[in-house]
């Protein structure tokens, strides 16, 4: 035999003795463990972990391991059914809670540095002397302006428990500015946006169901009402959800007694039902539900109880399609898991929550809606004709993958020219934005009125300044007949953006869209 023959034979018995090894010397490897078959009580999971670290070659991170072991398992259940470490389950209840530990501002990221948008009254912001218009410069010791620090990581610089201080460094009319601000207990608002669009129509924009969303519904409504309203555009456009109860406490103020809301049930968990008790205050209120396909969980709660009760119009997209309850189950090492526990079922008896079997399929749901036209087309919206179902009047509503609206307003993709592209790529409309308050923050920031603003605005000539500025701050200059295309559906985008930097803040924002928001102009073309 030549010589790589012997090297290769060598090789060869390298790996049988290797094998053999691993088999013979069961007193250290052995892979005959005893398991009968009985995967009751985790037995398996539990020889498999104790092999590991009896016998693994080097040391091992315990609670890493048990945190992927716990990941993994989960997984198999349903996209919901999640493990949450401290970290994220910190953030997770603080998003829903209502309130916050923080130094209480609202700010933007248009140029790579942070500008106060607004100081929330009575905030330790506010005492401290931060003003609207401030470029954060530094968050203690650390350099957030010009180093591409992620907005989030921002914002966790400026978090911490309450009665804590923190040094915020501004730069204010050029000028270095320092603040030792101590932490405060912050109210979180779920209403984005409330005000009446006509005199008779109110508009509430809800973005999530926290723990004070019925306290703060309730003292909106009254607000509307006591200004004449009678119908109501509700717009639960891109709220994810949260608290079921907020989302049956609002079913509960338009619907009649008796009327069901939901009801749920689980393998372990028996059917529940909630009903409506009839002392709702908005019963007699004309009602429009503006839904898309990032309304999720409790929204859909709330635009499937409209619906069934024949309550109200639904319009806008297919929604999410969450039909599934998670209960909270909290350890004292600060982690978590949210369990699905239960399927929620709308009154007509059907449960919306699309199929999660193909875990990639589930993940680019959305993405798939694009792709087969559902987002423009309402005949490609894929509906499950088995499962019909029937509200109280009788119209036939299908479950199985969200809510279809009554009303169905495609995505509008005609006035995306590349000049408008471009410029959202850029973010050149928000920079623009900050420019303008810059230039008249003197006057901009006092305003409290609407109209006032509106005319302000006018007269600023807006657009020969935007097109001055995207031409010489981002060399974006639009092609002969771009700028006639895109000019109705920018400017109330530019109007929106200076405007959310006066008093009305975000109500200034939401009225400016309106011109432009068709799905708000097909809710007030309704009786």
């Amino acid at each position: 035999m030549n010589r790589n023959g012997n090297i290769l034979l060598i090789a060869l018995l390298g790996i049988v003795i290797g094998v053999l090894l691993s088999v013979t010397t069961g007193k250290f490897y052995s892979l005959n463990r005893k398991f009968d078959g009985d995967y009751n009580r985790w037995r398996k999971l539990n020889l498999i972990l104790e092999q590991v670290e009896g016998n693994y070659v080097d040391t091992i991170d315990m609670k890493k391991m048990t945190d992927a072991a716990v990941v993994a398992a989960l997984s198999e259940l349903d996209p919901h059914s999640v493990y949450l470490p401290p970290v994220d389950l910190e953030e997770s209840e603080t998003e829903l809670a209502g309130n916050f530990d923080g130094i209480g501002i609202q700010f933007n990221v248009p140029n790579d540095t942070a500008i106060v948008l607004s100081v929330i009254p009575g905030g330790p912001s506010e005492k401290a002397g931060l003003l609207q218009g401030d470029r954060i410069i530094r968050v203690g010791d650390d350099v957030i302006a010009g180093t591409k620090t992620p907005q989030d990581t921002m914002v966790r610089k400026m978090k911490g428990p309450s009665g804590t201080k923190v040094k915020i460094t501004v730069n204010r009319d050029g000028a270095e500015i320092p603040f030792e601000i101590t932490r405060g207990k912050i109210p979180v608002k779920c209403v984005d946006a409330a005000f009446m669009v006509n005199d008779t129509t109110g508009y509430i924009r809800l973005s999530k169901f926290t723990k004070t969303t019925y306290q703060e519904f309730s003292k909106t409504s009254e607000s509307l009402l006591s200004q004449g309203m009678t119908r109501l555009i509700f717009d639960i456009r891109e709220n994810t959800g949260g608290y079921f109860d907020q989302a049956f406490l609002l079913c509960n103020e338009f619907l009649p007694k008796d009327a069901q809301i939901v009801y749920m049930q689980g393998l372990h968990r028996a059917r529940q039902d909630f009903n409506a008790d009839g002392r709702g205050s908005l019963q007699d209120i004309g009602l429009a539900v503006l839904i898309d396909e990032s309304s999720a969980s409790s929204s859909e709660i709330f635009a499937g109880a409209m619906q069934d009760n024949d309550r109200g119009v639904i319009i806008g997209r297919r929604s999410f399609g969450k039909g599934l309850v998670q209960e909270p189950i909290n350890f004292t090492d600060g982690s978590g898991i949210r369990l699905t526990v239960a399927r929620f079922y709308t009154p007509s008896g059907r449960c919306i929550q699309k199929p999660y079997s193909d875990g990639t399929k589930y993940a680019y749901d959305i993405y798939e809606r694009y792709r087969h036209g559902e987002m423009t087309d309402a005949d490609s919206i894929q509906v499950d004709s088995s499962e019909v179902y029937y509200t109280v009047k009788g119209r036939p509503v299908y479950g199985g993958g969200g809510i279809i609206p009554d009303i169905f307003v495609p995505m509008d993709t005609t006035r995306a020219t590349d000049f408008y592209i471009k410029c959202n790529r850029k973010a050149t409309q928000m920079r623009f934005a900050s420019e303008m308050f810059d230039r008249y923050k003197s006057t901009l920031s006092g305003i409290d009125d609407f109209g006032e603003l509106s005319e302000y605005l006018d007269g600023l000539d807006l657009a020969g300044k935007f097109l001055d500025f995207a031409a010489h701050t981002d060399k974006i200059v639009p092609r002969p007949g771009e700028w006639e295309k895109s000019e109705s559906y920018m400017m109330p985008q530019l109007k929106a953006l200076v405007g959310r930097y006066s008093k009305l803040d975000d109500e200034a924002f939401y009225r400016f869209y309106l011109d432009i928001d068709e799905t708000v102009k097909a809710a007030l073309q309704q009786n």
